[in-house]
């Protein structure tokens, strides 16, 4: 009796397995990976979402801190009737100028913000079939910072761009193109491994130099970047993300990075503006 409960289950089974067709199994497969790959990103941007939502926070910390201060100095003003009220609406004209300016700084700043999580995003979508050792893409301190490891991009101690690596290049100058009012910034970064030559590169200072260039180069010829958005430098060995006491830390300094930014020159004429009295 038992054995023959225990048959019953078993064709039960086979013939619920075989409803389901083997391409219908690879149809549900891949929509599940799809899935998977979906909810990755997702997780990205939340993580991105939860940068940015901090920068605004200190922001608006600030902001109530000025506010604060202002408070207490309209205040005292009130409180030394001996100025009278001409003193009193010199300081509200004040207080109102300098409130419209922060306003002002703060929404250039938060557009900034929220223009780099959008490069950012369109960055990563675009690179992800790099590996994140080779390729790494975060929003710092109001820039776009693509970071790019050398073993992918040259041959030790050389600066030629690997044709390999082009691909990659390609891709970056394509949204470089897009965010056509950025500017771009290239620094060579190496290990503190003396680099002794004769000829060009004669040390770590000519290498991270020239590794910069050699892709400044290639952005502008054969991508068509525009030039005059570019700077190019190398930082040598003075700007270590690790430390260089062991291999996997030297290979992590041993990098090239693309800075893309808000023009500085726009920045600063926004600075140079005095609130209106």
């Amino acid at each position: 009796m038992r054995t023959g409960k225990i048959f019953a289950i078993v064709m039960m089974a086979l013939t619920l397995t075989s409803c389901v067709s083997r391409k219908q199994f690879d149809a549900l497969n891949e929509n599940y990976n799809q899935c998977i790959t979906n909810i990755g990103e997702r997780q990205r941007e939340i993580q991105d979402l939860k940068s940015l939502n901090s920068g605004l926070t200190s922001e608006n910390n600030l902001l109530k801190s000025q506010n604060e201060a202002l408070k207490s100095s309209l205040d005292a003003c009130l409180s030394n009737t001996g100025k009278g009220s001409a003193n009193i609406d010199k300081l509200i004209g004040e207080i109102n100028a300098s409130n419209k300016y922060i306003k002002q700084l703060i929404s250039t700043n938060a557009k900034n913000d929220s223009l780099n999580l959008a490069l950012s995003n369109k960055l990563k979508r675009s690179l992800d079939n790099i590996a994140d050792n080779d390729v790494q893409v975060k929003v710092l301190k109001g820039v776009v910072m693509i970071s790019l490891s050398d073993k992918m991009l040259y041959r030790t101690g050389d600066y030629n761009v690997l044709p390999a690596a082009q691909d990659v290049l390609g891709k970056v100058a394509q949204v470089i193109n897009d965010y056509d009012t950025y500017s771009v910034l290239i620094e060579g970064n190496t290990d503190n491994v003396p680099l002794n030559s004769s000829t060009l590169p004669k040390d770590n200072w000519d290498l991270s130099a020239l590794r910069a260039t050699s892709m400044a180069k290639i952005l502008q010829t054969k991508f068509g970047v525009n030039p005059a958005r570019i700077t190019a430098g190398g930082r040598s060995e003075y700007n270590p993300k690790t430390t260089n006491a062991s291999v996997s830390g030297r290979a992590e300094n041993r990098r090239t990075e693309i800075i893309i930014m808000p023009k500085l020159d726009e920045f600063m004429k926004l600075m140079d503006i005095a609130p209106v009295k």
